[in-house]
Parts: structure tokens; sequence; C-alpha cells
């Protein structure tokens, strides 16, 4: 079976854009919980429908069992679309037979600075380890370099230091190897 090219993972692909945000003036965030491996799915026919959503996608590299280098476009969270819009657009997805529960979000300016964060980090093509379970640490903001002004949380790992950007309300991030002398506390 062919694997498929990378398809866009948020329409309109502006959503998180002051601009457009404020279109959705009398909309609201929910994190739509899909079924398993349904993400993709679920966001081709979302895009079908017209309803605004965002799935962050990032790129999985492995060799399959002949050696050949694959790539594969994968949900950094799985089991999880973040839709935005109206009640109607909520239904409308519900009624895909591809998500077993929707979630609001009680902080909507919270999920869009995380997702915007994390949307930065996808596009500068680092490579990203997802992370499931936030850690205590120290919150810090990037001085320079390609991801200057991000903010975060340092966590250790063995092979050294990773900023943490993480979506709250889902308790879920990313981590991205930095070094420490790019960081500067923030507390």
């Amino acid at each position: 079976m062919p694997i498929l090219p990378q398809e866009p993972d948020t329409f309109p692909e502006d959503l998180l854009s002051p601009t457009r945000l404020e279109e959705l003036a009398e909309g609201r965030w929910w994190a739509l919980y899909t079924l398993p491996r349904r993400e993709k799915e679920l966001v081709r026919r979302l895009r079908r429908m017209g309803v605004w959503h965002y799935c962050p996608l990032v790129c999985r590299r492995y060799r399959s069992p002949s050696g050949r280098a694959r790539s594969v476009w994968t949900p950094l969270f799985p089991g999880y679309v973040f839709l935005a819009g109206t009640e109607m657009d909520r239904y409308q997805a519900m009624t895909t037979q591809c998500v077993s529960r929707s979630l609001e979000v009680p902080d909507e300016v919270e999920l869009i600075h995380d997702l915007r964060q994390i949307q930065r980090l996808i596009a500068s093509g680092m490579a990203l380890t997802p992370e499931a379970q936030l850690e205590a640490g120290h919150r810090v903001r990037i001085r320079s370099g390609a991801l200057a002004g991000l903010e975060g949380v340092v966590i250790r790992r063995r092979s050294g230091d990773r900023l943490l950007v993480a979506v709250q309300f889902l308790q879920k991030g990313a981590s991205v190897e930095i070094a420490d002398f790019q960081l500067e506390r923030i507390d």
C-alpha cells in the first residue's frame, strides 16, 4: 500500500492568525477525541464540510522491513483534533463517525497561544519528540535562533536538555533539543 503525501493539517490555512480568529467571534474551541487512528479521516471530512480545524502533523521516519527509508505524517497528539466553530460545526463533526467525544476548551486564549507555539515548532523543521506527561521544571523563553520568543518548560533527559512546549488543556506537548545558553528564565 503506498504511503500518502503530507496533507494540510489546518483549515483554513491561516486559522491561528489574529485576523482569522476575529472572524470566529461567536464560535468556540473544542478538542475532539477521535476513534483510534481516525484523525486524518476526520480532518479530510471536516475540510470537505468547511469546518475549521487544526490537527498538528509531524514527519516520522523509519525503515521498512526491506530496508527502504520511509516517511509518514502522523498526528503529534494521537486521538485529538482541535475544532473552531459554532455548536452546529461541532454537531457536524460528531456525525462523521470518527469522533468518540468532544471536550469544550475552558481557556481558549491559552489554547490558541499553545497551538501557535506548537505550529511554530513544527514549521521549524527540527526533530520533535511527543511528550505525554508534563514534568515540573522552570518556565523559560528562547532568546535567540529560529525559535526565538517561544516559551516552555525545561526538562532533563539523558540525551540532554529539552524545551517542552505544551498544550496545557490536554496535558500533552512536544519537546525539542535545546542548548541552555539560548534560554532565559521567566517566572
